[in-house]
């Protein structure tokens, strides 16, 4: 049995249609803010293996509640990283490109030196050096600009407000690439399975869509597909200021994937399927 820390989140969802099986734990059931608890859900539960798709996700919040962020993101899948040593089962972890400073213009290695921008950064950068540190078979995979059907997403924002507006200034200099939490959920499972035959694969792995584009040109590519007739007009980062900094450049080097069975999914293809889905006709 597998057991799922998330319930609602958009890779928990996708994990519950291809797991009907996994045992899937709401806020109620464990909350991360209360690490111990998380680790005696584990033991409690006995399972095969263990996937965390929970997580503090608001990053401009994380700015003024860093201590609440890192408690949630990386005290959290500590404990439960330990427990999973105690157990002996793979433990499966989601981490980010916001480690990184974003500089360059060249895809990030998993192995390159990390320096997150901001709290939220940070959080995460701690949740792995946790995992890390507990001995646990694990995977960390780092991904990028999750999107599905459900939650709070860029694509359903842009289908709202595509629908509303004619016309919509999206932000051009920041570079990643898109994810489908549905593939994100196959690569969690398929990495419980390669760790629970081989637990030398433990590490951290970076898993974002293909190809690398700019919000403005994902944008672009969601009023088409969508047939919505909203104008994108790109701008920079500085023109549009948050409370949290934002890497200029999210793209991250997969080439490991193709050891693990793995391959970055195309966003391309994932995308008609989601607004098919958001829009209730798939």
């Amino acid at each position: 049995m597998i057991l799922v820390f998330g319930h609602t989140g958009q890779v928990a969802r996708e994990l519950a249609r291809r797991a009907p099986d996994a045992t899937f734990l709401s806020r109620a059931m464990a909350d991360l803010s209360d690490p111990e608890g998380c680790a005696a859900a584990i033991r409690s539960h006995n399972p095969g293996a263990v996937i965390n798709a929970a997580a503090w996700t608001a990053v401009d919040r994380a700015e003024t509640e860093e201590a609440a962020a890192t408690t949630i993101n990386a005290a959290a899948p500590g404990a439960m990283a330990r427990a999973c040593a105690d157990l002996r089962i793979p433990f499966v972890h989601l981490s980010t490109d916001y480690v990184f400073d974003g500089a360059g213009a060249q895809p990030f290695a998993p192995d390159h030196p990390t320096a997150p921008l901001g709290a939220y950064g940070r959080s995460k950068l701690k949740g792995e050096a946790a995992v890390r540190a507990a001995g646990a078979a694990h995977a960390i995979l780092r991904t990028a600009w999750v999107f599905s059907a459900h939650g709070q997403n860029f694509v359903r924002t842009m289908l709202r407000l595509g629908t509303e507006r004619d016309g919509l200034r999206v932000v051009a200099d920041q570079i990643g690439g898109p994810t489908p939490a549905g593939a994100i959920a196959e690569a969690c499972l398929h990495m419980t399975t390669l760790l629970q035959d081989d637990p030398g694969k433990s590490g951290t792995y970076h898993f974002s869509g293909a190809p690398d584009v700019s919000w403005a040109d994902f944008a672009r590519a969601i009023m088409a597909e969508a047939r919505l007739q909203c104008g994108i007009t790109g701008i920079t980062t500085a023109d549009y200021p948050t409370p949290a900094q934002r890497p200029l450049n999210s793209r991250l080097d997969c080439s490991g994937l193709a050891a693990l069975g793995l391959a970055r999914p195309d966003w391309r293809a994932a995308l008609p399927g989601v607004i098919a889905e958001i829009r209730g006709t798939a």
